[in-house]
């Protein structure tokens, strides 16, 4: 039988069981969903031959998913406040595998690229689950559950790009989305099983529900700030991983497609910095660390472009560069999460959506400009741009101290 039905008190007073084994469970679920968005980021090169598309063409299919994957963010997520929690997760995941289905067996670009958008809208179920785990944590230990969740997020987002590599360079492209079908199956019928029921105690119409969206973004400081901020750090996150195997494919490195994703896997250790994040948020140092992270970003591409030409060293400077961008998007994307799920339970799915809609438009310019960019310039112009946009954000975080409300 399911577990019981819990409520979901506007104050927040009242928290069902969080086990560390569910919270466990949900970071993984949420790693393994959310990877669906960037499978096909290192496999564009095999995929345009197949289904049609032009090289100036192929990169639609990355660009489409991600803004596949802000549409569900506005049009889905928000239904969190409205509809009862596990059965939108379970509903969405099985659509999501429809989609997958499709991919896989897609002969024609049309039809990829319709159901490239398709995986994109249906995985936004891994932000269905977040505020679901923020609503089961108390208060004082609420950051830490956002920061061990979304760890498994960001795994996802990381590991995707290696496993997907290498699944194709063994059993062939179409491989990746038949069995990101199976896994998906896998956990909507272990999600039903195993969390708990949560109805929301809003009443309103999906119309209202949508049409409020932007009376929240306007009126709430906290959510306007952190999502200028993720939005610059994860569009220079989408331009660095996009751009980064384009560099390593040609002179000098001529990595091969498993090359890339071992490189790509070592990037996946800064993940780590999630559950470290979300502690430092609950201590009350949102702040200063937002200051570091988004320094880190910064500093990040100065080593990526002294990565080109330094020799036999050159690989090891793109990694740790790699590796900084991925630590300060991932620590700011947790501090972020963690204000805004402070702002209240009622409209928590909402405020989530707003946050990863904005910020996840952000990816899928920075990717669109990955591809542009090194094929006019090569990498400096990459790492320029790149430094660009958390630079842009440093300077927003500087105005904090002129009085306005911390975020």
């Amino acid at each position: 039988m399911p577990p019981t039905a819990v409520p979901h008190p506007a104050e927040d007073a009242a928290h069902p069981a969080l086990s560390r084994s569910l919270v466990m469970l949900m970071a993984l679920a949420c790693g393994v969903v959310v990877a669906n968005i960037y499978y096909a980021q290192p496999l564009v090169g095999l995929i345009g031959p197949a289904v049609g598309l032009s090289p100036e063409t192929a990169s639609l299919v990355v660009t489409l998913t991600q803004v596949g994957y802000g549409a569900g963010l506005v049009l889905l997520v928000p239904l969190g406040d409205l509809l009862e929690n596990r059965r939108l997760v379970v509903v969405t995941l099985s659509s999501t595998v429809a989609a997958l289905l499709v991919a896989a067996v897609a002969p024609t670009a049309s039809l990829f690229l319709a159901a490239a958008f398709l995986i994109g809208v249906t995985s936004v179920a891994v932000q269905m689950l977040v505020p679901l785990a923020a609503h089961m944590a108390p208060e004082a230990s609420r950051g830490q559950v956002v920061g061990n969740v979304m760890s498994g997020l960001l795994l996802g987002i990381l590991l995707a790009r290696p496993v997907s590599s290498l699944i194709a360079d063994s059993f062939g492209w179409r491989a990746v989305f038949g069995l990101s079908a199976v896994a998906m199956v896998g956990f909507a019928i272990l999600l039903w099983r195993v969390l708990p029921q949560r109805r929301p105690t809003g009443r309103s119409g999906y119309g209202a529900l949508i049409g409020s969206l932007g009376r929240l973004l306007v009126r709430t400081p906290v959510l306007q700030r952190r999502t200028v901020y993720q939005t610059m750090m994860f569009a220079s996150f989408s331009l660095y991983w996009t751009a980064v195997p384009l560099l390593l494919m040609g002179a000098p490195f001529h990595l091969s497609q498993r090359g890339i994703a071992l490189f790509a896997l070592s990037g996946a250790a800064g993940a780590l910095v999630a559950p470290l994040a979300g502690r430092i948020a609950d201590r009350g140092w949102t702040r200063p660390a937002t200051g570091f992270a988004l320094a880190m970003a910064a500093l990040s591409f100065f080593v990526a472009q002294a990565g080109v030409g330094a020799g036999e060293g050159s690989i090891a400077l793109l990694v740790l560069a790699g590796l900084l961008l991925d630590m300060g998007v991932q620590m700011n994307m947790v501090l972020g999460q963690r204000a805004i799920y402070s702002l209240g339970a009622e409209t928590r799915s909402r405020m989530n959506a707003i946050y990863m809609a904005i910020f996840f438009l952000g990816g899928a310019a920075g990717s669109a400009l990955a591809g542009y960019a090194f094929a006019v310039g090569g990498w400096e112009p990459v790492t320029w741009i790149g430094f660009a946009f958390p630079a842009i954000g440093l300077l927003f975080y500087l105005t904090e101290f002129r009085g306005r409300s911390a975020a």
